[in-house]
């Protein structure tokens, strides 16, 4: 079998895949829409114990609906139950889906609506039918169409999402800075040590967790934000928090961070973008 065939029972394998995969979306019979989604509240906080593990989340007491029988659960979010919850006080509502019938197999989730089409698969299945059909053209007509094959949607994904991110970084840090900053509280830091598989090489990771009240009266403990400078000792330090008032999840210990972190985006995303363009223009020019 030479190329075209390979490439005919790859573009039908994956081609079957997706026309299924889309059929049973149309039909609203894939796995997540068959999922119960409810909006639970968050009804009791308690600050994790110092050293503990920072893979199990903040505790939480979470009370949500079964909409088909109208029953009130009451649950923790002890054990595997979806997403870790990093940021939590008492009122906060929090995603929760289940599958029917089946209200105990609850998971939380930070984005209730996300993924709920089942569009996965067959989206990914219509990728790799493409990632074919660009390698065949590289074999037969050159590797320079490999160049344009792969540019091409790397430029479009890059002109597309590079301005909507600067975009969101620079609101994200003027919400940060529309209210006063409020005094926070390192009240713990946990502890995670992990012991890679291939050289036995041990690893740890310490992730702060602070407490903070708003200006709004809400008492919010959270863990430190992934990618911002952690202080040397930090339990029991006193810290400085800006946060977004409509929604305290938003928030910051180490605004300077989040300024450079903006720059950094800006840069990467320039680069990310002249990757795709400097990928087609060679492809173009060689051809």
């Amino acid at each position: 079998m030479g190329w075209h065939g390979y490439l005919a029972l790859w573009c039908g394998v994956f081609g079957a895949v997706a026309l299924i995969g889309y059929g049973r979306s149309l039909a609203g019979v894939t796995r997540t829409q068959r999922m119960v989604r409810v909006m639970g509240r968050i009804e009791q906080v308690r600050e994790p114990r110092h050293g503990s593990s920072g893979k199990d989340g903040i505790p939480v007491v979470v009370s949500f609906q079964d909409p088909s029988t109208g029953q009130q659960f009451t649950v923790t979010n002890d054990g595997e139950h979806g997403e870790r919850i990093t940021t939590a006080w008492t009122g906060r509502e929090i995603g929760t889906h289940f599958p029917r019938g089946r209200p105990h197999a609850f998971r939380f989730t930070g984005d209730l609506w996300g993924g709920r089409y089942g569009l996965g698969l067959p989206n990914f299945a219509v990728f790799l039918i493409y990632a074919g059909l660009v390698a065949v053209a590289a074999i037969d007509w050159g590797w320079p169409w490999a160049l344009i094959g792969f540019g091409v949607p790397w430029t479009i994904s890059g002109v597309y999402h590079v301005p909507a991110n600067a975009r969101e970084m620079s609101r994200r840090i003027d919400r940060l800075t529309s209210a006063a900053p409020v005094p926070g509280r390192v009240v713990a830091v946990l502890k995670d040590v992990s012991v890679d598989a291939d050289d036995g090489h041990v690893s740890t990771s310490h992730t702060p967790v602070v407490t903070f009240t708003t200006h709004e009266g809400t008492a919010v403990t959270a863990y430190w934000p992934t990618g911002l400078t952690v202080p040397a000792g930090p339990h029991g330090r006193d810290v400085t928090i800006h946060y977004t008032p409509d929604d305290p999840a938003a928030f910051t210990p180490a605004l300077a961070d989040e300024h450079h972190s903006r720059k950094v985006d800006i840069v990467s995303g320039i680069v990310f973008l002249l990757i795709g363009v400097a990928a087609v223009a060679v492809g173009a020019i060689m051809l």
